[in-house]
């Protein structure tokens, strides 16, 4: 339930998202899509607080009457009314904005990070639940997925600048097709931004489970969702081929179970990942866009390059296999049995 909530709210900012980037003429903070998009909050803000509520009628006190994983998303629910009720004051003084100035207004940075602790209430329920095991189903990870998936959405919009995601196939090969014109530069610092962008969530979800077959499709398919309301869905065939990346990713996952005990299959996951998305992005582009970029040296390259720093990413999120890691008096019989040991079962979580 909190993660379909959770869905209400990012698909409100989607849309918050569209109307800024697309109507030219936007002259008050109270709007249709602002609607939308505050009243997600107001349904998965009131649900958390419930959940808590209910606990606390039923006799549980102070951080136990929180459910697991839930309270930093609980402490950023009036963090978040707070910076809304700011980005009112801030509109009606100085305006609405419509270009690059929107992703560095201080109240919306605050909404998105508040935001962010919200949505990912799921993946941190997840995180040490004792149901989920090692190796849980599609089922049982959906939710953490969706959460994950959504924050993902929200690093990207605030980081549009350098979002190759939003790139029409012709201009990619346009880009690709000149070094002397700053297209290609731009768009290949972009390939770079986006990679880490999309790949590190998933990264993060591999070292703590050997993720169930359709595990990044999933994600990379609510990924593209952000800049396809952005770009009002024009550059299809690209969105396609990161869908189309996310299964790849998952057959990868399937062939090299790389989980946090298995670094070799990890970093060989994390760098295959990376080549196969971006040579996907570059061969549907082409195929789409009317032919392969003239400039050879880039459209071979900036795959490789995508591959290298996703190892790169696995060597950093995952720098010796977990078996191998220091076991500390604190967690010992956390690791004895999978679940929390004697402190409190929230205070666990959230440490976690």
């Amino acid at each position: 339930m909190t993660a379909l909530l959770g869905v209400w709210f990012g698909i409100g900012l989607m849309i918050d998202a569209w109307a800024h980037t697309n109507l030219a003429e936007l002259e008050t903070f109270f709007t249709p899509w602002h609607a939308v998009f505050y009243s997600g909050f107001a349904v998965v803000s009131g649900w958390i607080i419930w959940q808590v509520w209910r606990n606390v009628r039923a006799g549980r006190q102070g951080p136990a009457a929180v459910p697991f994983g839930y309270l930093a998303g609980l402490l950023a629910v009036p963090a978040f009314a707070f910076f809304g009720l700011i980005d009112m004051l801030w509109h009606t003084v100085l305006g609405i904005e419509t270009s690059l100035d929107i992703l560095f207004s201080p109240s919306h940075l605050g909404l998105i990070v508040t935001m962010l602790l919200i949505i990912t209430t799921p993946l941190r329920s997840a995180w040490n639940a004792p149901d989920v095991g090692a190796q849980p189903s599609l089922g049982r990870l959906l939710p953490a997925l969706i959460g994950l998936a959504f924050a993902t959405t929200l690093v990207s919009l605030f980081l549009s600048y350098g979002d190759a995601m939003q790139y029409r196939p012709v201009r990619i090969v346009e880009a690709f097709s000149a070094v002397n014109e700053p297209g290609a530069d731009r768009l290949a610092l972009a390939m770079v931004v986006t990679n880490i962008i999309l790949l590190s969530p998933v990264l993060l979800l591999a070292r703590r489970w050997l993720l169930p077959f359709g595990s990044v499709t999933v994600m990379y398919t609510l990924a593209v969702l952000m800049p396809g309301a952005q770009t009002e869905f024009k550059n299809v065939p690209v969105l396609v081929s990161f869908v189309v990346a996310g299964l790849v990713s998952d057959l990868l996952i399937r062939w090299l179970r790389p989980t946090g005990e298995r670094r070799a299959a990890y970093w060989t996951f994390a760098g295959l990942s990376g080549l196969a998305t971006w040579s996907l992005y570059i061969g549907i582009a082409s195929a789409t866009g009317g032919g392969l970029p003239t400039v050879p040296e880039l459209w071979t390259g900036a795959p490789i390059i995508a591959g290298l720093i996703g190892l790169a990413l696995g060597a950093l999120f995952l720098p010796n296999a977990a078996g191998s890691e220091k076991t500390t008096p604190d967690t010992a019989d956390d690791t004895a049995d999978g679940t929390a040991g004697a402190a409190p079962r929230t205070v666990d979580a959230e440490r976690a």
